[in-house]
């Protein structure tokens, strides 16, 4: 809470007084992350029919807001169950499922894997670049491309195209 309230500029007892505990605070915190994700992900698909541009789109734009959250969702996985965390995903993971439904039934991807498989398999990709970057083993600046491009691929994408369509919308 110590370094938490350094970083806000205030004093520890400003923090206390808005929320009782540390799991309290990482909770509101994970609370606005999740609210911020779901907006970014729908903003970023709205009006977009391919469904390739649409899981493009809101991988990159999700990145956006994950990149600036990653760090308390390391912290958060200590505080709080990945359960819940996946729990309050759960509109986002369910929108994900739909266009990659789309894109399954349309031909655009191919895979063994349900949409809603492989809605879980994104968000753990996502997780897991959140991670290596923590980690010093990813770019940040590299992170929403590559997460982009490793979501088309895992749906099925060829990889040629997944870099050259991720490349047109990040230019």
């Amino acid at each position: 809470m110590d370094q938490i309230a350094r970083a806000a500029g205030v004093v520890r007892r400003t923090v206390y007084g808005h929320f009782p505990s540390r799991e309290a605070l990482i909770a509101a915190l994970v609370d606005s992350a999740i609210e911020s994700v779901a907006r970014a992900h729908a903003d970023a698909r709205a009006g977009v029919d391919d469904p390739a541009e649409a899981v493009a789109r809101a991988t990159l734009a999700v990145w956006e807001i994950a990149d600036r959250y990653r760090l308390l969702v390391a912290l958060a996985q200590r505080s709080v169950t990945m359960e819940v965390i996946r729990e309050r995903l759960t509109p986002v993971r369910e929108a994900c499922a739909a266009v990659l439904r789309r894109g399954l039934d349309e031909g655009v991807f191919a895979s063994p894997l349900s949409a809603t498989a492989l809605a879980y398999v994104h968000e753990q990709v996502l997780f897991g670049l959140m991670e290596a970057v923590n980690a010093g083993a990813l770019a940040a600046d590299l992170a929403g491309r590559s997460a982009a491009q490793t979501m088309l691929i895992s749906a099925g994408m060829p990889a040629g195209r997944a870099v050259e369509l991720v490349e047109s919308l990040d230019a």
